[in-house]
């Protein structure tokens, strides 16, 4: 099937993943949830979380934030759920099934999009990430956590033999940095903000776009943003 993956594939991944989710991943990720959470908190206001899964980073959030959540694997959502009632969470405003390239909402409706280790676990990532900019209102910010591919080296030579389980698996092991920023160009109504390694092995990183307000901050777009 290529080096894409497919939606029927995902599903498929994660509802095997669902009931070991948290115990395999769970401390692994912790680290970039944080992170994201955090960055997140710095805008405010309503949240939308793509790919909540499980719902580990629910708690995280103030509850001054108002959040919805959304995943495609029914599975990880029930458990999400149960999360929810288990810690008492009244700042969730929602959790849904839902495909992050056709999200059900409308424009500008949200003043933060975060997506955990989401984007290289969609069939197109450049069409997701233009649904996250399209319910994003002006000045607010996409953050994703994310392991980013290596260019050259020993680390490109591991994922490329990777590469193939990494599909069954619901991920994309080689996804680049490029993309992202080529994205970003080609929108051309968001700017890149941010992109960090994440400690302690800097595995992951944590990039932060913003949403262009106006024709003032269109001139931002080039050479605005430490990467």
């Amino acid at each position: 099937m290529g080096t894409e993956l497919d939606k029927i594939g995902i599903t498929r991944a994660y509802a095997r993943w669902a009931p070991i989710y948290d115990l395999i991943f769970g401390a692994v990720f912790e680290r970039g949830r944080k992170a994201s959470v955090s960055v997140a908190e710095r805008v405010g206001g309503r949240i939308l979380d793509v790919g909540v899964g499980t719902g580990m980073s629910l708690p995280e959030y103030r509850w001054t934030s108002r959040i919805v959540g959304v995943d495609l694997s029914l599975p990880m959502l029930r458990k999400a759920k149960a999360r929810v009632s288990e810690h008492r969470l009244t700042n969730i405003d929602g959790l849904a099934v839902m495909d992050a390239q056709h999200l059900g909402f409308p424009d500008a409706a949200f003043d933060v999009v975060v997506a955990q280790y989401v984007i290289t676990a969609v069939p197109d990532p450049e069409a997701t990430l233009d649904e996250f900019a399209r319910v994003l209102r002006p000045g607010g910010e996409i953050v994703l956590i994310n392991h980013l591919g290596a260019e050259s080296g020993w680390r490109s030579t591991v994922e490329r033999w990777f590469a193939p389980l990494a599909r069954r698996l619901g991920w994309q092991a080689q996804f680049r940095w490029q993309r992202l920023a080529r994205w970003a160009a080609r929108h051309g109504g968001v700017r890149i903000v941010e992109r960090r390694a994440i400690p302690p092995l800097g595995h992951f990183s944590l990039i932060r776009f913003a949403r262009l307000d106006g024709l003032a901050d269109a001139r931002l777009t080039t050479g605005a943003a430490p990467i």
